[in-house]
């Protein structure tokens, strides 16, 4: 992937942001070149990764406009839950650190659908709120809308689920750190 200043990127766990500058920093004694990453949210924060390690953080450019539809169905989508929790925050967790904007929806209405059964436990309300809130930045940074229209197009779109059929079992790919 060739990125240039200005692209707007997702970096996993962070959402979406603008390559600002490369700038060379000396680390253990080495010059290195990073780009500068200025994180799209309201807190404005800034990232450093070094050009060769782009690949393995798994940046990404942002979705395209065309993708947006594909992803709202993602959030209608009925999701099967699985009872062990362990299991379930692995799970979410291997979701959470891929930095697809589809896993990040798979969560917000796997999350979603499990707090309309019961009380989400402080970790998985916080995993619901930062899911929301990057899926939120994202789809805003694409379609050139507010975050509070995104807001309310995402919860539409989980007013809309299926929820006659939803079953006991969610299959994901084992966990990888948590971000």
């Amino acid at each position: 992937m060739q990125l240039t200043l200005g692209n707007k990127v997702v970096y996993p766990c962070q959402g979406p942001c603008r390559i600002g500058s490369i700038v060379e920093k000396v680390v253990a004694g080495r010059a290195m070149n990073f780009y500068h990453l200025i994180v799209l949210d309201v807190t404005g924060g800034e990232l450093f990764v070094p050009l060769e390690k782009v690949q393995m953080t798994g940046i990404r450019l942002l979705l395209k406009k065309s993708e947006i539809p594909m992803l709202m169905q993602r959030l209608m989508m009925t999701i099967e839950i699985t009872k062990d929790w362990k299991q379930r925050a692995k799970d979410i967790l291997k979701l959470f650190s891929s930095g697809s904007a589809f896993d990040l929806a798979e969560i917000v209405s796997l999350l979603t659908t499990l707090s309309e059964r019961k009380q989400l436990s402080l970790r998985e309300s916080w995993t619901l709120e930062r899911a929301r809130k990057l899926l939120i930045c994202e789809i805003s940074e694409v379609m050139g809308k507010t975050r509070n229209a995104i807001e309310e197009q995402i919860d539409q779109a989980l007013r809309a689920r299926k929820t006659e059929s939803v079953g006991e079992r969610f299959n994901v790919p084992s966990a990888v750190s948590a971000c």
